[in-house]
């Protein structure tokens, strides 16, 4: 099916046939795994001589499943994330298209070890022709292990400061990248680069969204995409989504 959409006076034509998923699943086994935590569970509910599974005779299969959203899965935030306020991203996010911008990156090694996303990076990446509401980073190297990744203790990539402004400055409202978080994995709690994306606590942009844990195949080139965006029924500063790609012509 292809439809005809118009964004900030341009028009271009976009095809639902030919859908790019760029989120990562909890699965059975072979999950990606951060913060710390065991990898997620799934099980047949077992009551009594009921085991909740068709091969063990059951007339369903009736599984518990045991994860957290921000260690296990593609996940959408709200603000929420950093607030001691209840905020919910299932309830904050009211729009689900963007027009978005895919860009590929590769993370500058600092002297301590750290690599890093800078401003100079993301100025030479983002082109922001049809002014994205959307911004989706792809870091190198682009392995397919990323879909398994354990990510604890590694010290991943992350946005600095400078970089995170940029991207606000430039329009971007939903953030997409293929790590555990746009900050380092451990900052003493500072959180910097989600509080200026967010502009916590100062004038808080409670409809923005940062999504981590999604993952871009390398046949995907970089461009503008439609990007359908839609958190799972939580409520909750965090919930899975998957996002979706619909390339623009």
């Amino acid at each position: 099916m292809i439809a005809t959409l118009f964004h900030k006076g341009k028009e271009f034509r976009v095809d639902f046939y030919q859908p790019l998923d760029i989120s990562i699943p909890v699965r059975k086994e072979g999950n990606v795994v951060c913060w710390y935590q065991d990898e997620p569970k799934i099980t047949p509910v077992m009551m009594g001589d009921f085991v909740g599974e068709v091969k063990s005779g059951a007339p369903v299969n009736f599984r518990n499943i045991f994860f957290n959203p921000h260690a296990h899965v593609t996940h959408t935030e709200s603000v929420g994330h950093i607030t001691p306020e209840w905020i919910s991203v299932y309830r904050e996010q009211k729009i689900f298209f963007y027009i978005s911008e895919l860009i590929t990156v590769l993370p500058e090694e600092l002297s301590n070890g750290d690599r890093v996303i800078s401003k100079a990076i993301m100025e030479a990446s983002f082109e922001g022709n049809l002014q994205p509401e959307a911004l989706i980073i792809r870091t190198l190297d682009n392995s397919p292990e990323k879909i398994s990744a354990h990510y604890s203790n590694t010290n991943p990539p992350y946005l600095q400061p400078d970089a995170m402004k940029f991207i606000v400055e430039k329009g971007i409202r939903h953030l997409l990248i293929d790590l555990p978080s746009v900050d380092r994995e451990q900052d003493e709690g500072k959180l910097t680069a989600h509080r200026i994306f967010w502009d916590y606590p100062d004038n808080p942009r409670m409809d923005c969204t940062i999504t981590e844990l999604v993952y871009v195949p390398n046949h995907i080139p970089d461009g503008n995409y439609l990007l359908n965006l839609i958190p799972g029924p939580f409520d909750n500063d965090a919930s899975p989504s998957r996002p979706i790609l619909y390339k623009i012509f």
